[in-house]
């Protein structure tokens, strides 16, 4: 059985949280050895994350802003009995920017693609075929792990990057559009403009369950396509996949079960906001809070990020009020309740979705129609 002794970190997955962990590293702690393990053929993902400019915390622009490719002065939402255009800087960052940033970022000494990691230990990565390798700590940001501890609903989406035979009009993106026509019941479609002929349409639906059919939602984004008068040329990339909206739950045995005493980050460490399931601002914050550690042995970096993961819990309670109240709603009537919130006051909006609501936020969001 082969087995590699190193000092320094390893990093199991190379998705968002991992990617970034291992971009921060390499920048700002240069003289800490990492090993950033991935099991697919890419870095960063396969999801466009967008975001609210202050979703992003100050301390971490330096992380951010060299990704992100794309930005707006403000976006669009669309309700049967509600249109807006909000004037809130947002932006996005592609999983290819991500890709390309680590492999011009990292040596090729210190990475390694399409490896599957079979377990994580507060020291250890052991791979397919019996490989372990050794260092002073491990992180694990593989990915959620046994939600089961948890209760959730989903925010269930199925999206197409379309290269368009004509240029779309839209000056900024539709965050939602539940209009008359083009949803059904929790359900309401998002367009990202990524240049003058290329578009981003993602159908979304607020459900109990994970599960989508992507042939049913294929149509559906046709049907929408037509509807806007848009006539794809190319597709340049399908997604589908369900963000986790928790409810509730045993958080310490969530934590446990995604690995005894092993740290960890990303969505395996419960590191998402709780009403979108958006992962972006957390692994941006862990990543500049790894490169802040002077000591990397495992167990030190599991108490550090526990610890952060159980404070943004208890932090996190309104949301998950919200998610409670917004999943006990008919489905028919859980888009109402999001076209009261974006019928508020654009900050308002932003610091719910930043996970920064003030008490005066909170009352306002919460006070009945």
């Amino acid at each position: 059985m082969a087995r590699d002794k190193r000092d320094g970190l390893l990093i199991a997955g190379g998705g968002l949280a991992g990617s970034l962990a291992a971009l921060a590293m390499a920048r700002a702690r240069p003289e800490v050895p990492i090993l950033l393990v991935e099991e697919g053929e890419s870095f960063g993902g396969d999801e466009l994350h967008g975001f609210f400019a202050g979703d992003i915390e100050g301390g971490d622009l330096w992380l951010a802003e060299p990704l992100a490719g794309h930005a707006w002065p403000g976006y669009y939402v669309a309700f049967p009995g509600l249109r807006r255009k909000l004037r809130t800087d947002c932006g996005a960052i592609e999983p290819e920017a991500i890709d390309r940033a680590v492999r011009e970022t990292l040596r090729p000494d210190q990475y390694r693609l399409g490896t599957k990691i079979v377990a994580v230990r507060d020291n250890e990565l052991i791979l397919q075929g019996g490989e372990k390798i050794r260092a002073d700590g491990a992180v694990d940001a593989r990915g959620a792990a046994n939600l089961s501890m948890l209760e959730l609903g989903w925010r269930r989406f199925f999206a197409r990057d379309y290269r368009l035979a004509g240029a779309h009009g839209l000056d900024r993106p539709v965050l939602v559009d539940a209009t008359a026509g083009a949803a059904d019941g929790a359900r309401f479609f998002r367009c990202l403009p990524l240049a003058e002929d290329r578009m981003m349409v993602e159908d979304v639906a607020l459900s109990e369950l994970p599960g989508m059919e992507n042939g049913e939602a294929a149509a559906r984004l046709d049907a929408y396509l037509a509807r806007r008068g848009w006539t794809p040329a190319e597709r340049l990339r399908e997604t589908a996949g369900a963000r986790a909206l928790t409810i509730g739950g045993d958080f310490p045995a969530f934590w446990r079960v995604g690995g005894a005493r092993v740290a960890k980050l990303g969505p395996r460490g419960g590191f998402f906001h709780p009403a979108t399931g958006q992962a972006l601002p957390d692994a941006l914050r862990t990543a500049t809070m790894l490169t802040e550690q002077g000591d990397f042995t495992g167990a030190r970096l599991h108490d550090v990020f526990e610890s952060q993961a159980a404070a943004l819990w208890r932090k996190r309670e309104f949301y998950r009020g919200f998610n409670k109240s917004l999943f006990q709603a008919p489905p028919g009537e859980r888009m109402a309740m999001l076209e009261r919130l974006h019928g508020l006051d654009p900050g308002v909006i932003a610091r719910f979705h930043g996970g920064h609501a003030t008490m005066f936020d909170r009352r306002r969001i919460s006070r009945p129609a």
